[in-house]
C-alpha cells in the first residue's frame, strides 16, 4: 500500500542533483515543487546555490519547470526571478499537472524526474503519472499549517517505509 509513496532517490537537496547524474539515469527535464524544494516557502527570492544549479541545468540542456499546487498568480510572483516555466494548480497526488509538463516538453515519462519534499503529494503524483522521483529534504524546517498535517502523516509513512526498504536513505546524489 505504501509503495506509491516510496520515491526512486532520496536526496539531501535538489542542488546536489547533477546534469550528468540526471544523463546517465536518461533523465532529459526536471520537474520540481516550489516551496521548500526549490525555495523556502516563506522566503520566495531564492538562493545564490539555487541559481547556481539552475544554471548548471540551462547549460546542459536540461530543462526545468515548476509543478506547483499553488495557483498561478502565486507561483508566477515566486520564479518570476528565475525564468522557469510551470504548471499551476498541478493537483498533486493526482497526475494531471505531471502528465501536462511531460507533454508541454514533448517528453516520455520515463525521461523526466519529479523532485519533491513531501511524500503525499510529490512522490505520489510521480508514481501516479508513471515518472521516477526525487525526495529531497525541505529547504526549511517550517511548513504552512496545511503542510504540517501531511508530514505527521508521512513520517509514519517514511517510517514504515524505511523499515521495509533499507535502500530509502539520505544520499549526497543520485549515484551514491
Amino acid at each position: 500500500m505504501f509503495l506509491s509513496y516510496k520515491p526512486t532517490w532520496m536526496v539531501e537537496a535538489i542542488y546536489q542533483i547533477t546534469p550528468e547524474q540526471l544523463q546517465k539515469a536518461g533523465i532529459k527535464a526536471v520537474l520540481t515543487d516550489l516551496d521548500n524544494t526549490l525555495i523556502a516557502w516563506n522566503n520566495p527570492d531564492g538562493t545564490e546555490e539555487l541559481r547556481k544549479w539552475l544554471a548548471e541545468m540551462a547549460a546542459a540542456g536540461i530543462p526545468v519547470i515548476v509543478v506547483s499546487n499553488n495557483n498561478a498568480e502565486r507561483v508566477r510572483q515566486a520564479i518570476a526571478p528565475l525564468g522557469l516555466d510551470f504548471i499551476a494548480r498541478a493537483l498533486k497526488p493526482f497526475a494531471r499537472g505531471i502528465k501536462e509538463a511531460c507533454r508541454k516538453l514533448q517528453l516520455h515519462p520515463s525521461e523526466v524526474v519529479m523532485v519533491g519534499d513531501q511524500l503525499m503529494t510529490d512522490i505520489k503524483a510521480a508514481h501516479s503519472a508513471g515518472v521516477r522521483s526525487i525526495l529531497v529534504k525541505p529547504v526549511v524546517a517550517t511548513d504552512a499549517w496545511n503542510t504540517r498535517i501531511n508530514r505527521f502523516f508521512e513520517s509514519k509513512i517514511i517510517k514504515h517505509l524505511q523499515k521495509n526498504h533499507p535502500d530509502m536513505i539520505w544520499r549526497g546524489d543520485l549515484n551514491d
